[in-house]
């Protein structure tokens, strides 16, 4: 199992979103990202996604939220969210450490935060 997850829920349906496109990299110290993973979230709007362990460093998690509401028939203003978060400690292989982040959207706003 992946030791990032995601959940993705639809405030204006009050929901879960599914098939929502997810993409994870690592930003590079010196600029720039590298890919590590991409995958779409289940029909509970879920997602384990990348590695079994992520290193220390800078992520970005970026949904694909315009697709989702296009899809839908509704406009957003918002077509990409990235989610930017640190990771100083990745546990170990025989214990990685668990991270979460959730995403509750609607076409005009979204909210994140540290999940568990």
């Amino acid at each position: 199992m992946s030791h990032l997850t995601t959940h993705v829920l639809d405030a204006t349906a009050g929901r879960p979103a599914p098939h929502v496109v997810v993409s994870l990299v690592r930003h590079l110290p010196g600029g720039g990202a590298e890919p590590i993973a991409q995958g779409s979230t289940d029909l509970d709007g879920r997602l384990a996604l990348g590695p079994d362990v992520l290193e220390p460093g800078v992520y970005g998690i970026t949904f694909g939220t315009g697709a989702y509401f296009a899809d839908r028939g509704m406009p957003a203003f918002y077509p990409l969210v990235t989610v930017t978060f640190t990771v100083e400690d990745a546990g170990g292989p025989e214990s990685p450490r668990h991270l979460h982040v959730p995403l509750l959207l609607s076409p005009f706003a979204y909210s994140t935060y540290r999940g568990s």
